[in-house]
This record gives structure tokens, C-alpha cells and sequence, in this order.
């Protein structure tokens, strides 16, 4: 087992096919050992996660979510460097 860990702005460029359950395992289970002691990016991993039930279970058609939507979260989560990908 390597000694790496993802640092937190590694760990969330992988974060949506980590919640998709699309990740490679090894790299999953080095994005669980970082959540295990970061608190920060354990409560980033909940709220997508609950994001993305809300949205399941409050929409029936599929919608584009408006670039201002998607912009006021990222800023709102402290993701702003994300935004210029």
C-alpha cells in the first residue's frame, strides 16, 4: 500500500465518479482513508451526495442546471478554481 494520500483539491477532481460509484477501486480507497480524517471534505462528499438525491427525487424530467446555478455553487463550496476548468 503506498503511502500517498489525496490532498483535498485531488480529491475533489475525482469526487463526482467517486459518488457515481465509477472510480477505481484503489483510488476509493484512498479518497475513504482521506475522508476518514478530513472533516472538510467528509461534509462536501454528504452535501453532493444529498444534492444529487434532492435532484432524483424532485425532478422526473432530466433539466440543465443554468451555468449562474452551477457558478453560485461552486463559489458557495469555496470551489472557484474549479470554475475556470
Amino acid at each position: 500500500m503506498s503511502d500517498y494520500q489525496p490532498n483535498c483539491k485531488e480529491l475533489l477532481g475525482s469526487l463526482s465518479d467517486y459518488v457515481d460509484g465509477t472510480l477505481d477501486e484503489s483510488l476509493c480507497h484512498e479518497i475513504e482513508e482521506h475522508l476518514a480524517s478530513c472533516t472538510n471534505c467528509r461534509i462536501v462528499v454528504d452535501t453532493l451526495r444529498k444534492m444529487i438525491y434532492l435532484y432524483h427525487e424532485t425532478t422526473r424530467e432530466p433539466a440543465d442546471i443554468p451555468s449562474y446555478v452551477r457558478d453560485r455553487l461552486y463559489h458557495t463550496l469555496n470551489l472557484e478554481d474549479y470554475l475556470k476548468h
